[in-house]
């Protein structure tokens, strides 16, 4: 046994590897691999916080127009991210910007762009005589649920589909 192989064991009692250079440990590998693991998870958690971020939005439900669906004071989250949560279909709530920063709606989608609406739903501004009113290409025809109390699409025409806030995808 030579005085290689003693300064080898001294090396392993304290801690460090035989064949590797002095002061890297055993220990000291492992805990870079668990900073990087991590690290890998907050950024998964920050790209988490900012896809949420930017692509969904609470909203405070008011008045009465949606109910039984919807009380008023009720909080839904609404996404505008479509690839992530579906196309708009028949059927789905919208939430529609209304004129002003803060002004919001919430509507259900009764007709999509190319359907023929129902002649009891009529807008306002179309006389019956001129036949059937179909949806304009890159509109939808709102309603609400409570009809009686709602100012929808009867009213206020075809909605663009540039002014939907997104769509109603959570709610009490």
């Amino acid at each position: 046994m030579g005085l290689k192989d003693n300064e080898d064991r001294e090396r392993i009692a304290d801690g460090s590897s035989a064949g590797g250079p002095p002061g890297k440990t055993r220990a000291g590998r492992g805990k870079k691999r668990a900073f990087t693991g991590f690290g890998v998870l907050m950024l998964f958690v920050l790209a988490a916080s900012l896809v949420f971020y930017f692509n969904f939005k609470t909203v405070e439900v008011r008045g009465r127009s949606m109910l039984p669906t919807f009380k008023d004071k009720d909080r839904v989250l609404v996404s505008k991210a479509y690839w992530l949560v579906g196309p708009l279909r028949k059927r789905d709530i919208v939430v529609v910007r209304d004129e002003g920063p803060s002004s919001y709606f919430i509507k259900r989608i009764a007709y999509m762009a190319g359907e023929t609406v129902d002649w009891k739903y009529l807008p306002d501004n179309v006389p019956m005589a001129n036949g059937k009113f179909v949806v304009p290409e890159g509109t939808v025809f709102v309603l609400g649920d409570n009809l009686p109390e709602s100012e929808d699409s009867r009213k206020l025409g075809p909605i663009p589909l540039d002014q939907l806030l997104g769509k109603v995808v959570v709610w009490p």
